[in-house]
C-alpha cells in the first residue's frame, strides 16, 4: 500500500469518526472516538515526511509523540475521569437530536469537499482529500460545539475543532518551528486542563453539566 493511499484511508476514517461523534449519546464513547481520530492523525506527519522522499525526522516523530502523548492518552485520561466522578454518562436532548446532527454532519462533509475543490493549496500535498478532511473535520467540531449541552462534549467539540486545524497544517509542516508546533501542543492541554476544572466545578455546584441550565442563574 502507499503512502499516498494510505493517507487517503486514514483521513476517510477520520471524517467517519466525525461523523460518528454525533450519533452517540454515552459521553465515554464520544471521547474514545476522539482519542482514536486522534491516534491516526499522530501517523500523518510521519506520512507527510515519507511522501517528501525521505525518512521521519525529528520533527514528524516529536509531533506524532506529542499528539499521542496528550490526546490519545492525557486528555482522554482527564474527560473520563471527569465522566466516571459526575456520574452522568449520556448526552439526552440534545439541541439538535441525534439523527439531524448526522444529517447535518454529512451535508456539511459534501459542502466542505464541494468549496475546497475550488481551493488552491500551496505545494502538492500527500492526499488530496487533506483540505476537505480539515474543514470537515474544523465544521463537525464547531456543530458539536453548539448543537450539545453536556459541557464534556463540549469540550469534545473544541477538540474535534482542534484536529481539523491540525489536519490543515500538514500541508505546511516543513515550514513551521518545532517550537511552534509543541507550543501549539501545550496551549492545547493547558486549555483543556482548565476546561476540565470549570466542568468539575459546575458539576460538584450545580449537580449536573449542563450548560444551558447555567442561563437560569440570577443575581441573588
Amino acid at each position: 500500500m502507499s503512502v499516498e493511499t494510505a493517507t487517503d484511508l486514514v483521513l476517510v476514517m477520520v471524517i467517519l469518526l466525525d461523523l460518528g461523534m454525533l450519533t452517540v449519546s454515552r459521553l465515554a464513547t464520544t471521547v474514545r472516538f476522539f482519542a482514536l481520530q486522534s491516534l491516526l492523525l499522530a501517523f500523518l506527519p510521519l506520512a507527510a515526511a515519507t511522501f517528501e522522499g525521505q525518512a521521519p525526522g525529528m520533527h514528524a516523530l516529536v509531533i506524532a509523540g506529542g499528539t499521542i502523548t496528550l490526546k490519545v492518552v492525557l486528555i482522554p485520561t482527564i474527560l473520563l475521569r471527569i465522566i466516571r466522578t459526575g456520574e452522568i454518562h449520556r448526552e439526552i436532548e440534545p439541541f439538535i437530536g441525534f439523527t439531524a446532527s448526522v444529517l447535518l454532519g454529512a451535508a456539511l462533509v459534501v459542502v466542505s469537499f464541494a468549496i475546497t475543490a475550488r481551493l488552491p493549496v500551496p505545494r502538492e500535498p500527500v492526499s488530496n482529500l487533506i483540505v476537505p478532511a480539515s474543514l470537515s473535520t474544523v465544521l463537525i467540531g464547531l456543530l458539536t460545539l453548539v448543537s450539545r449541552l453536556k459541557a464534556i462534549t463540549q469540550v469534545v467539540g473544541f477538540l474535534i475543532l482542534e484536529n481539523g486545524i491540525f489536519i490543515f497544517g500538514l500541508l505546511l509542516i516543513e515550514q513551521t518551528p518545532l517550537l511552534v508546533e509543541m507550543g501549539i501542543l501545550l496551549d492545547l492541554f493547558v486549555g483543556v486542563f482548565i476546561m476540565a476544572i470549570v466542568v468539575y466545578h459546575i458539576r460538584r455546584e450545580f449537580d449536573h453539566m449542563d450548560t444551558h441550565l447555567l442561563d437560569e442563574l440570577r443575581e441573588a
